[in-house]
Parts: structure tokens; sequence; C-alpha cells
């Protein structure tokens, strides 16, 4: 039952209680009056006609006492509607609010006509809690996005499980590296099963010291660190060392590979220069060992310049300097040096440019350097046949590469030939005079430029390796 009816209930009965009794006093005090009357006048001549004009009276007092007290409880029922508004009004108003402010609209507030009285006080209580309600609460909203914010910045992966082992936060590097989608919160059951990962988990749940271990998740190397809450719970923070393991070995690899191929020249040479020491060596003797030194000091020389070539372009040293080149002349320059070897080995040297791919955007030191690497590499393993500088047009690019018909690389060494040092017969390039770093400097040179690298080869048929360097406005209009 509402308030204004409770009000209105108590008010009828309470005025309903008072009219009985001012009723039943009238009707004692007016009856009490009548019958000393009728005392008095016992030895009257008429005592019947008074009897009867008594009993009259009463009736009509008792008719008007009825119809007055009728009058005023209706009044007084009006009078209590009105004044139960008054007070129920703005304890509805102020109720509306609360129920707002519960459903979590806290933008309520009780009206300012609310004043005055211990209502007035309650409504301004009510306003102030609202707007300590409404100043936490984006005080926390600005709290979690600065946190969400923060944590989705780290290349770190960070996944909060509490009390409950439900999987409460989780940022999109911790979603990458445990390939997980599902919407929070989740079962920490259904993070990856790998032992070492679950068991640092458990262990921390039950009280165990904060546990730090490197892990492998499908394929990546993680550092995982796994620490207790105060409230309960663990949070768990992986890095991905794939990369930097990599790296590792990229850079342990370089190492041996540059002592292995500085360690045979010198080797050779401290050999010579020992036996040169000796005065009794035949001239014609001294003159050979004098031109193999002087064979793997250029040797050494090469490996050392490409390894500054190769090191300034790869820390970003060197920016290419685009320039519209004619390939044409850019391949006579390149096989000029050449054409003594292919002369003396029976081997072609041809151009072969497509009509639509003549002229290339490039920085010209970049674009003689690839094509000096290709057809050098093209010539020292082709004995038979020819060596051929091509371009062809693709798409918004440019294939510019060499091709040859030499002994061709088998399909397992194909994809890693780019890198430093990798031979896929060490032996036989060596011999030729490689130093391993021409196609990694070409690779890089090509990346420079926006480009790419592709190789193709038939072992026995022969080989096409080939950069892909994209084709400005400027190019395409004049190709």
């Amino acid at each position: 039952m509402r308030l204004t009816q409770r009000l209105l209930l108590q008010s009828a009965v309470i005025a309903t209680l008072l009219v009985v009794i001012i009723l039943g006093a009238v009707e004692w005090r007016v009856r009490h009056r009548l019958d000393l009357a009728s005392a008095t006048q016992a030895t009257s001549s008429a005592p019947l006609a008074e009897d009867a004009a008594n009993a009259a009276l009463l009736a009509a007092i008792r008719h008007d006492v009825a119809l007055a007290s009728g009058f005023a409880l209706v009044v007084a029922l009006l009078l209590a509607r009105s004044l139960a508004k008054q007070v129920t009004r703005p304890m509805e108003e102020l109720r509306d609010m609360a129920r707002d402010l519960a459903g979590g609209d806290l933008t309520a507030r009780p009206p300012r006509s609310i004043s005055g009285g211990e209502v007035g006080q309650l409504a301004e209580s009510l306003r102030q809690v609202g707007e300590q309600m409404e100043t936490r609460l984006w005080e926390m909203q600005s709290e979690e996005a600065l946190l969400v914010a923060l944590t989705e910045s780290l290349n770190e992966g960070i996944v909060a499980v509490d009390a409950r082992k439900r999987v409460v936060r989780i940022n999109e590097t911790g979603r990458q590296l445990l390939n997980l989608r599902q919407s929070l919160p989740f079962a920490a059951s259904d993070l990856p099963q790998e032992v070492q990962l679950q068991e640092a988990l458990q262990l921390v749940l039950s009280g165990a010291p904060p546990i730090f271990r490197e892990i492998h998740l499908d394929g990546h190397t993680v550092a995982l660190t796994v620490r207790a809450l105060s409230g309960g719970g663990a949070v768990l923070a992986m890095y991905d060392l794939t990369q930097v393991r990599r790296l590792e070995t990229v850079r342990s690899d370089f190492v041996a590979n540059v002592s292995h191929e500085l360690r045979t020249p010198l080797t050779i040479i401290g050999g010579f220069v020992e036996t040169l020491q000796d005065d009794d060596v035949p001239p014609e003797l001294r003159r050979q060992f004098l031109g193999m030194t002087e064979a793997n000091v250029q040797r050494m020389q090469r490996i050392v310049d490409d390894l500054l070539d190769l090191s300034r372009i790869e820390s970003g040293g060197w920016r290419p300097a685009p320039t519209l080149l004619d390939l044409p002349d850019v391949a006579l320059e390149v096989f000029a040096p050449l054409e003594l070897r292919a002369s003396q080995k029976g081997v072609a040297l041809r151009i072969e440019l497509a009509p639509d791919a003549t002229q290339i955007l490039c920085d010209p030191t970049a674009a003689g350097q690839i094509l000096s690497n290709l057809a050098e590499n093209a010539l020292r393993h082709t004995t038979t046949g020819a060596v051929a500088i091509y371009t062809e047009r693709d798409g918004n690019g440019v294939w510019m590469g060499v091709r040859d018909t030499g002994s061709g690389i088998p399909p397992e060494h194909l994809p890693r030939i780019f890198e430093r040092f990798y031979r896929a017969d060490p032996g036989r390039s060596r011999e030729a005079g490689g130093t391993g770093l021409g196609l990694s400097i070409v690779r890089h040179l090509a990346e420079a430029h926006g480009g790419k690298v592709k190789a193709e080869s038939t072992v026995g048929v022969g080989t096409t390796i080939a950069v892909w360097l994209p084709v400005q406005k400027a190019a395409g209009a004049s190709a």
C-alpha cells in the first residue's frame, strides 16, 4: 500500500473515532439533561406529550450532529489527503532518485524544490551521495582506461587470474602469445596446457613465491613470470624471446662464419710467409707463393668490404637516393669487367630487357652492386651456355635480375641463399672466390628500396635470381 493511502486510511480511522466519541458524548449529555427535565416535570398534567417532544428533540439533535460530523469528516479527509501529498510527494521523488542511482544512473539528482526540514536534509544528503558516486565512477573509469592503455601498450603478454581461477584480464599481446579469443572472464583451465605454465600457475596460487621460467609455446620461446596477487589469484607476464634467441643464434653463427672465412686465407698466408722466409726457395716457386698470398689478401679484403657494406645497410647508415636509370647502360657497365672471364670459360653474356622495363627508379650505386653481385655469382657457377641480365614488368614494379645456365641450386637450399655466409656448395664457392655475402647484400639493397627478392633454380638447368623494385610515377611514365 502506498504511503498516501496509508496516511488517508489512518486519518479516516482517527477522524471516525473522534466523530463517534463526539456523538456519544453529545448524546449522553443531551439524554442526561432530558432525564433531569423529565424528573422535575413528573407531576405535570401531560407527561406523555412531554416524552414525545423530548424524543423528537433528541432525534433532531442526533441528525444535526451526524450531518455536522459527516461534513467535518469529509473536510478532514480532504485536508489529510492534501497534507499527505505534500509529505509523500518529495518522499516518492527521493525514492525514485535512489532507485535510479541503484540502477546505475548516477546523473539522477533530487529536485531543488525539496528543501527545509528533515526531508530537505535527506534530499541534500542524497544529492551529495550521487555526486560522490559519479565522481568515484569517473575516477574508476579513468583508472580502468589508463590501466587498459598501459597493458595494451606493453610488449609483454599480461594475464590476471583471480582467486576463483578465472582469467579476468588479458591484453592483446597475451592473446596472441597464448592463441586465445575467449571473452572475459573464462576459466584458467582454458589456458594452454603447457606443463611448465600450468605448474607455475598452480604453485603460485597455492602460495609459492614468484616463479621465473623460460618456456616454449607454439614455436615461441617465452620468458614467463608468475606472481601472486594480494587479494588472491595470480598475474602472468610473458615476454616473447623468439626474436632475441634468433638474433643470438644469428650473431653466434655470424662470428663463427667470419672466423672460419678469415681463418682459411690467414692460414694460407701464414704458411706462405713462413715458407718465403727461407732463402732457398726457387724464384718461380716464390712468385707462385706471392701470387697465392696476394689472392688470399684480396679475398679477405672483399670479405671485409662486403661486411662493412652489409653493416652500413643494416644499421641504417646508408639511404638510397633513387634516380631514373637506363638499364641497358647499367648492364653494359656490369658486364664490362666480366667479359674476359666469360670468354675464357666460353660463356655468353646477354642483355634481355623487356621493352616496357628498360628504365627503373633506383640508387645508381645500389643498381650496379645488385647486378654485379648477381652476374658474378652466375658466371662463377656457369661453365657453359649463357649469363643474361633481364627485366620484366610486374604490376606496379619491375623485376631486374640475372639468369644463367649453370649447375643450379638444390631446392632445399633456395630458402636460405640470401642469408649471410650461406652456401649451397661451400667448398666450390670458396674455391671460386665467393665471400658468401653477395646475395645478402642484394636482399638488403632491394628492401631498402621497398622491394623484394626471389630465386628460382633447377639442378643441371640453371638459376634465376632477381629483385623486384616498385615503379614510381616518373619511372612508370618513362618506361
